[in-house]
Order: C-alpha cells, then structure tokens, then sequence
C-alpha cells in the first residue's frame, strides 16, 4: 500500500512539474502571435489554427508510419474476412 501511494504521489508531481517546465508555449504560437500585429487579427486566427493542426497531426502520423503493417493486416482481416455459411 505504502509503494503504491509513493508511485501515485510521484506521479502526479511529474505530471504537474512537467506542465509547468514545458508550458510556456511553443516558438511557432510566439512567432505567429507576435506577428498578428501586421497582418491583422482574422490572419492571426487562421495561421495559429493551422499551427495547432500541424502539432495535432504529427503524432498520428509517426505511428501510422511505424505501425502501418500491424494497421493494414487488422482491417484486412476485419472487413474483407470470408463468409461462412452454413450448408
């Protein structure tokens, strides 16, 4: 019991150290937030918009990458597999 608690409560400080190490944002959101000043602010929505998607897709296609075989082999199965009917 007393390991268990130790693990959760070392857990949850990484989780919250981490949050406040890595939090401050990334260079691109600085970059395109400083420069919304010029372009106007309907710019600056559609570019941060664009960032956010392009740091949303990235993980996604890493593991499509990595693990595209084990993918394709379960759809595979699942959608082309033989009817068996009973005679």
């Amino acid at each position: 019991m007393k390991k268990q608690f130790l693990i959760l409560t070392l857990t949850v400080a990484f989780v919250f150290l981490v949050d406040l190490a890595f939090g401050q944002g990334c260079s691109q959101c600085k970059m395109v937030s400083e420069q919304s000043g010029e372009a106007g602010e309907a710019a600056f929505a559609s570019n941060i918009n664009i960032g956010i998607l392009f740091l949303m897709a990235m993980p996604y296609i890493i593991v499509f990458a990595v693990f595209r075989k084990k993918l394709f082999a379960f759809f595979k199965s699942f959608f082309f597999t033989p009817n068996q009917s009973s005679k």
